[in-house]
């Protein structure tokens, strides 16, 4: 399953790990994703919304 917000599409992103040597290595930063039930167009569906999302109140949950 792809770690992509449904609202927002953020996605991982990319970088190097480096260590005290300078030794580089591929790493990634993966996004804070919570699955829940969402209102969305009038009807309840299962999303996966990150965190900055939730908190921005740009989804609405359902009880």
């Amino acid at each position: 399953m792809a770690q992509r917000c449904d609202v927002c599409g953020k996605g991982p992103s990319v970088g190097h790990r480096i260590s005290h040597a300078h030794n580089v290595t591929k790493r990634r930063w993966l996004p804070n994703l919570v699955s829940m039930r969402a209102k969305i167009s009038g009807s309840v569906k299962r999303t996966r919304v990150c965190t900055r999302c939730l908190k921005a109140g740009k989804v609405t949950k359902v009880v």
